[in-house]
């Protein structure tokens, strides 16, 4: 669910840096958000391993 999340967000980062149409600060939050989801993946997937 977390890795689902956090590829959507990129994806919109992504879009965004594309498309040019930057919303000031949005499009760095989201990609601080979708880092940390995948660090939290990281981090929860090997204490579950």
């Amino acid at each position: 669910m977390l890795m689902t999340i956090a590829i959507v967000l990129l994806v919109l980062w992504l879009l965004g840096l594309v498309t040019g149409t930057t919303l000031g600060g949005f499009i760095y939050a989201l990609l601080v958000i979708a880092v940390v989801l995948f660090l939290v993946q990281i981090i929860t997937g090997r204490r579950t391993a």
